[in-house]
């Protein structure tokens, strides 16, 4: 019996430890823009030659020229964003592009609204 209380524990911490990555994620206005725009990227984006907006996402490029940054300051948001589960990334004809989890996200304020 003590070791199911403890296997729950562990289990406990790891999900605050994972919700607090992610939190530390958002918790820059860069980043919470990078989300913000690809909400709607077809909107908020050009046409693209290469991947559809919505579906593969939007390049890296895109996002960097968007928000005005360096191409290593964009790298660094995007992939703390991916490595939270936020984004996903995919490669196509050697570029990176972007897309929102939009279920992660659900989870997040779900578990947000639960834990508050």
């Amino acid at each position: 019996m003590v070791y199911f209380v403890i296997m729950r524990n562990d289990d406990t911490k790891l999900r605050r430890r994972e919700l607090l990555q992610t939190l530390k994620a958002i918790a820059s206005p860069v980043r919470m823009e990078i989300l913000r725009c690809l909400r709607e990227p077809a909107v908020e984006f050009p046409p693209q030659v290469d991947g559809d907006p919505v579906s593969d996402g939007i390049c890296a490029d895109f996002i960097r020229e968007r928000l005005g940054i360096a191409a290593a300051t964009a790298s660094r948001h995007l992939t703390l964003l991916t490595d939270a589960g936020l984004l996903i990334a995919t490669r196509k004809k050697g570029w990176t592009f972007y897309r929102r989890d939009d279920r992660v996200i659900v989870r997040l304020a779900k578990q947000l609204k639960a834990d508050l």
